[in-house]
């Protein structure tokens, strides 16, 4: 029987018990530095933040799906989220960001440049366990991924403030800076555990539609609210991302309206007041319940792909995971 007052992701962390530590082991041993102190400064203050672990959790949940018992899902795993830690490392520093779950980010309290470099270092890391592996299909994957996610924050910078980025380029940017690792992370585990390639591909497509899903969902609750995600309402309007909601809202506009985002997005020139007519335009145009209807759908796409594997635990709280992401907006 489930228990309702544990979230899916904690009920699969508490199966996942003795792996996780391993991995926390795993990420402690690689994660020191003889000869740069900084290293261990710096990753441990974002590492040890508490995050869901949420990627890491995928990967060992995804190796003991498919009937893993060797060791390597503990590597995997732990480079799986020393790549997302350097994502963030280096994230904060071009979004300027003064804090990330709470707390002053690493760019903040050190500087951008042990940011930058010690992202480097994780990045480095991660290559190092993946290879202890031996398997090149995984470093194939794993290498894929870290080039996509870079792709798409490059794209995010040029199609943030651009009133022609449509939702096909979104969708591009979103699957670059968040899904690649989500389906990288589930379709590794597939891969270590030797499964049947059906059932990597169903891996690879609960990861990627759970990752679009997560994005979209965290890009709605910056005008839905913004409690859930520690922002304030409009962050993303203030820093002049074009995000799903807008884009829906602008595609629909009429002149009058048009030139009021090009004024506060392309242009940055943004007034008193700015804030509560953007929302009031999305409100106007249904753009907000238009972008939770396809937060929906690509939740509905993880679980359809994950009821093609075998009955089991784990199964079950892996579709009740990609119920959670948009439950926040229900």
């Amino acid at each position: 029987m489930k228990d309702a007052s544990y979230k899916p992701h904690e009920r699969l962390g508490a199966h996942l018990t003795a792996e996780l530590d391993a991995v926390n082991t795993l990420i402690r041993e690689r994660m020191a530095s003889k000869h740069a102190p900084r290293i261990p400064e710096v990753t441990a203050h974002l590492v040890e933040a508490g995050g869901k672990r949420l990627r890491p959790m995928l990967t060992l949940a995804a190796a003991r799906l498919c009937g893993y018992d060797g060791p390597y899902h503990i590597h995997l795993a732990a480079t799986v989220e020393f790549i997302h830690t350097a994502t963030l490392l280096h994230d904060d520093v071009v979004d300027e960001s003064a804090q990330r779950r709470g707390r002053p980010t690493a760019n903040l309290l050190w500087d951008n440049k042990s940011s930058v470099l010690v992202g480097d270092y994780l990045f480095s890391r991660s290559f190092q366990l993946m290879t202890e592996t031996g398997s090149i299909d995984v470093l194939r994957i794993l290498s894929n991924a870290s080039a996509t996610i870079a792709e798409g924050e490059v794209l995010q910078l040029t199609a943030a403030q651009d009133l022609k980025t449509d939702e096909d380029i979104y969708l591009q940017v979103v699957r670059g800076k968040t899904a690649a690792l989500f389906s990288a992370a589930t379709e590794v585990g597939g891969v270590i555990a030797g499964a049947d390639p059906a059932h990597v591909q169903a891996l690879f497509d609960y990861g990627d539609a759970l990752g679009i899903s997560f994005q979209i969902v965290d890009d709605l609750l910056d005008y839905w609210g913004g409690d859930a995600t520690g922002k304030n309402i409009g962050d993303d309007f203030r820093e002049r991302k074009l995000t799903l909601p807008l884009i829906k809202a602008v595609a629909k506009g009429d002149d009058e309206e048009r030139a009021f985002w090009t004024r506060t997005i392309e242009r940055g020139r943004q007034e008193e007041g700015d804030l509560e007519h953007a929302l009031a335009l999305l409100n106007k145009h249904n753009a907000l319940e238009e972008t939770r209807q396809e937060a929906l759908a690509w939740s509905e796409k993880a679980k359809t792909a994950m009821e093609t594997l075998p009955q089991d635990p784990i199964r079950d709280m892996l579709i009740d995971i990609a119920d959670y992401v948009v439950a926040r907006v229900n």
